[in-house]
């Protein structure tokens, strides 16, 4: 088997807790939903996850080339990986939930949030970084293809992320007043975000893989 089941369900579990942090592509579902209705917000998470299935697609190409070129570059996205997830941390820890609706979110169909939605995945340069120093943790070269294991785990981290994204666009103002009315949730989703960036920067740190 290419994946290593422990790994994918340890990685599932990263990519739910993740997801389920209010960032820039979930405020994006929630004000299509809100503005627009259950099906609007949904067809907006289907963009996102092109979007975050083209970024996966680009960077998965980049790493497989990568490793085949000079398996010390492993080495140096490994720690730049780490670097990355433990600044992700802090900035978790240190910077209290934005729950604003992001600006230009207009009244749109289906068709249109699907393709607004790809595009605010698309021109979010942080996501590509991110896809960089989350999913090569959980490749292992030793298993086979590591373009194949890179885009299985992308599949994987997409639908996890879809599905979360897609709650949030059809029950809109559900989860938006839930989350305003409960500051202590909020609070606790950006701590549970920063502690899991922690374990997997230490976790990266001391694979000896």
């Amino acid at each position: 088997m290419i994946l290593d089941p422990a790994q994918v369900l340890v990685f599932m579990a990263a990519g739910i807790a993740l997801n389920l942090t209010p960032g820039a592509d979930m405020m994006f579902c929630l004000g299509q939903g809100l503005k627009s209705g259950a099906r609007t917000g949904f067809a907006a998470s289907l963009g996102i996850a092109t979007g975050s299935a083209v970024h996966t697609l680009a960077a998965g190409l980049g790493l497989a080339a990568l490793l085949a070129a000079n398996p010390v570059a492993f080495e140096a996205l490994k720690w730049a990986g780490v670097v990355y997830l433990v600044w992700l941390a802090v900035q978790a820890f240190r910077r209290p939930l934005e729950l604003d609706l992001p600006d230009g979110v207009k009244r749109a169909g289906p068709w249109q949030a699907w393709r607004d939605g790809t595009l605010v995945n698309l021109l979010n340069p942080k996501v590509i970084v991110f896809i960089l120093a989350f999913l090569p943790q959980f490749v292992d070269p030793a298993r086979g293809s590591s373009l194949a294991q890179f885009l299985l785990l992308g599949l994987i981290f997409n639908i996890t992320g879809t599905v979360v994204n897609g709650a949030v666009g059809i029950g809109a103002g559900s989860v938006r007043n839930l989350l305003r009315a409960n500051a202590s949730l909020a609070r606790g989703l950006g701590y549970l975000s920063g502690t899991v960036f922690l374990v997997l920067a230490l976790r990266l740190a001391f694979d000896r893989r």
